[in-house]
């Protein structure tokens, strides 16, 4: 297996595990990403966090030899394949991390760009080289990165194919920290800033967030108000106003 999911903390940790080539992409190993997301969504883990063994690359994109001398169906069908297994983040009941140790390309940005949030060590480099092979990326790239950073800055990525530096990758909000340390052990602490709250209440809040993109904001104030009206029927939120009129910490327990 090039994916190894096991547990980390109160985590699921899905690791890459083809150092050798840089962690590359190969489609059984999109296959078996899609399968420890899977498996991790019915642990009792508090969110994902993705790594990439070795101390170079968290993914340094598809293995190009795979991609050539492919019918025009098979290019479509690996595409779609990327882009299912890649969006399972985008339904996961819990939130997910890419912690980038180092190279992340094609592929392997379109991978971090799926999770909910993502840290870079400061050796990071990404970006989206596709151009440069004559293609475009296929696993979400052209669609998520300017959800992230904007329209301007996506397609100058995008249409030079260039490597941003980790400095610039928080400066422009495609990752959400530099970390200057241990990489698991400040993802851990990053994560928990966020995990410590109602799970439910995190996918709501996640879900109203991501369908705002693409709609009118009077269709999006509708999302959030059904939303919230679900947040209200938890037990969860029931502990959490009754913990803030009695002056305690709130007891949680995803319900």
């Amino acid at each position: 297996m090039a994916v190894d999911l096991t547990s980390y903390e109160e985590f699921a940790l899905i690791t890459l595990n083809r150092p050798e080539a840089l962690n590359a992409l190969s489609f059984r190993i999109i296959g078996e990403i899609g399968d420890a997301i899977d498996a991790a969504t019915v642990t009792d883990a508090r969110a994902i966090l993705f790594t990439g063994a070795g101390d170079k690359a968290f993914c340094a994109g598809a293995d190009i030899k795979e991609l050539r001398n492919r019918p025009l169906t098979d290019q479509r069908q690996g595409s779609e394949l990327g882009q299912a297994v890649f969006s399972k983040l985008d339904t996961a009941p819990i939130p997910s991390v890419a912690l980038i140790n180092g190279y992340a390309f094609g592929g392997g940005l379109e991978l971090a760009l799926a999770c909910t949030f993502r840290l870079a060590s400061p050796n990071a480099k990404v970006g989206l080289p596709e151009i440069k092979l004559g293609l475009i990326p296929g696993y979400g790239g052209t669609q998520r990165l300017p959800r992230l950073i904007g329209e301007a800055r996506a397609l100058e990525m995008i249409m030079t194919g260039r490597t941003v530096d980790a400095e610039e990758a928080e400066r422009v909000g495609l990752v959400h920290g530099v970390v200057d340390g241990d990489l698991l052990e400040e993802g851990v602490t990053f994560t928990r800033r966020v995990t410590r709250f109602s799970l439910p209440a995190l996918q709501f809040a996640r879900d109203a967030v991501r369908r705002a993109t693409g709609i009118s904001l009077t269709e999006g104030l509708k999302v959030e108000a059904d939303l919230s009206t679900l947040a209200y029927r938890t037990a969860d939120a029931e502990e959490g106003m009754a913990a803030f009129e009695e002056k305690r910490k709130p007891d949680f327990k995803d319900a």
